[in-house]
């Protein structure tokens, strides 16, 4: 997959519960921009509002090429998914603690897709304990590499 944004603040901050794939409706001008990757999306969330799944706080810059037809960075964005899914995503919207996290921004046949997230946030603790996982997890790789050199 190509991506053309990341958040990688998500899997940091939240245990990932599921994932979906869901089209976005955007403006010739913000497809231009994400091409070029200026855009930011560690600080954005979805949202379901009327049976519609809206993008807050998504960061796409405008188009240095534009003209006064440019997009609003920051404005709501429509995702575009299947009715089920999106009953899916009110439920578990619902429950205390989960939020709907975009992961990525990423092309898949000539369209630009997000992968939505539902994610519960980790405590300070969790994160510690992750980042203690990644850095005995480095050790180990790098007693192997060692180990493996002195041969």
């Amino acid at each position: 997959m190509d991506y053309l944004l990341t958040n990688s603040k998500a899997r940091r901050d939240y245990h990932i519960l599921d994932t979906y794939e869901a089209g976005i409706v955007l403006h010739g001008t913000e497809v231009k921009s994400l091409r070029a990757g200026r855009g930011q999306i560690t600080d954005a969330f979805a949202r379901v509002e009327r049976n519609e799944v809206w993008l807050h706080n998504a960061h796409i810059d405008e188009y240095s090429h534009g003209n006064q037809l440019n997009h609003l960075p920051k404005t709501p964005r429509k995702l575009l998914l299947n009715r089920s899914e999106i009953r899916k995503l009110l439920e578990v919207a619902k429950v205390k603690g989960n939020t709907l996290v975009p992961l990525s921004f990423y092309w898949k046949n000539g369209k630009i897709k997000v992968q939505i997230a539902v994610g519960k946030g980790k405590d300070s603790f969790d994160k510690r304990d992750d980042i203690r996982d990644r850095e005995s997890d480095r050790e180990i790789k790098r007693a192997m590499m060692h180990r493996q050199k002195g041969r």
